[in-house]
């Protein structure tokens, strides 16, 4: 047979059991969804600022730069609202090497998925009770969800999952804000289809069970940019694609029409350090037209302590070993402007 099954994986009960959240780190958890729901809806002007490490790779130097993040948040707090990426479930584009800690905890190490699972709820277990910030993720395995369901407040479909149906419906069940990235094609109905699959209710197998969920009115867009037939990048963050965009939610039946813009991978064409650029233009069309203001509600940024990435064997503390990230003093001046624009 194709498979050789090495061992059943622990229940997400066992697993929590093992690793609970304590209570009153569940109760902030409940008021950062809440805060981040009432951003997505419009009820809250304050700007969503999805910001870390391409992927969270080693846990001291990811809770490191969470750590910087807290006393930024409360310097901004009136303005921005800080949800730090911890990406559990990142592996390259090919599905070689380095599959993410969810996988592989050691990167330099084989695979041990027990170990991962249980490595992905510590590192976000401490980012909460160190620095009162709950975090993002990517439910690149949607089976994943019951491991992590207590711990995270925001949850993104990446480009290649967001076409997937079972992607879709599990969303539908998520009781946190959830953004869909457009395809890599840049097919942007394909995006919208999935808001609209993930915000109604569905009837559906999930991890072993059959399940009924009752849709998830949180769930929003992420543009990410586009590869043309040619494999260049093209952009979807400007003024004249957001406009778009309004017009294509118009025409859905769908609640809380959102998008938050990713200003990296197409959208800057892997050139890590034009998030900057992209993220205050964003901010400017905001500032220059009401409808686009009502529509974007945030910004995913890939930062880390260290700018660049590194070769998995190199070392250096705090720098990605999977895309390039901007580094900590850039990132920290850049939250502050993005502060100050947000007017």
């Amino acid at each position: 047979m194709s498979f050789t099954y090495l061992r059943a994986l622990p229940t997400p009960e066992e697993i929590k059991q093992e690793l609970p959240l304590p209570k009153n780190l569940a109760t902030i958890k409940v008021k950062r969804d809440e805060e981040i729901k009432k951003i997505i809806a419009g009820e809250d002007e304050r700007f969503l600022l999805i910001i870390g490490p391409c992927s969270a790779d080693h846990e001291d130097s990811v809770i490191d730069y969470v750590n910087r993040l807290a006393p930024v948040q409360e310097k901004v707090k009136e303005r921005i609202l800080i949800v730090p990426r911890i990406y559990t479930n990142k592996p390259r584009s090919t599905g070689e090497g380095y599959k993410g800690i969810a996988s592989q905890p050691d990167p330099e190490k084989a695979p041990d998925m027990v170990e991962g699972i249980l490595a992905t709820r510590h590192m976000h277990i401490r980012a909460i009770d160190e620095t009162g910030l709950t975090p993002a993720d990517e439910m690149l395995y949607p089976e994943n969800w019951g491991y992590v369901e207590d711990l995270l407040s925001y949850v993104a479909i990446g480009a290649r999952s967001v076409e997937d149906q079972h992607h879709r419906l599990t969303v539908s069940g998520f009781d946190v804000a959830s953004g869909m990235k457009n395809p890599t094609s840049g097919d942007l109905s394909v995006m919208l289809n999935s808001v609209y699959a993930a915000q109604h209710p569905h009837h559906f197998s999930f991890a072993g069970h059959e399940v009924e969920t009752t849709g998830n009115p949180f769930t929003h867009v992420i543009l990410r940019g586009a590869v043309s037939k040619h494999g260049n990048s093209t952009q979807n963050y400007h003024y004249e694609d957001i406009v778009r965009l309004i017009e294509m939610y118009d025409k859905m039946d769908v609640v809380n029409p959102a998008a938050i813009i990713d200003t990296n991978h197409s959208n800057s064409g892997k050139k890590y350090r034009e998030q900057v650029r992209i993220a205050k233009e964003v901010m400017t069309n905001c500032l220059s037209s009401p409808e686009v203001k009502k529509m974007v509600k945030g910004l995913m940024i890939e930062s880390y302590i260290e700018e660049g990435c590194q070769n998995i064997d190199e070392h250096i503390y705090g720098k990605s070993i999977t895309d390039p990230c901007i580094g900590w003093d850039t990132t920290e001046r850049l939250i502050y402007e993005l502060a100050e624009m947000n007017i």
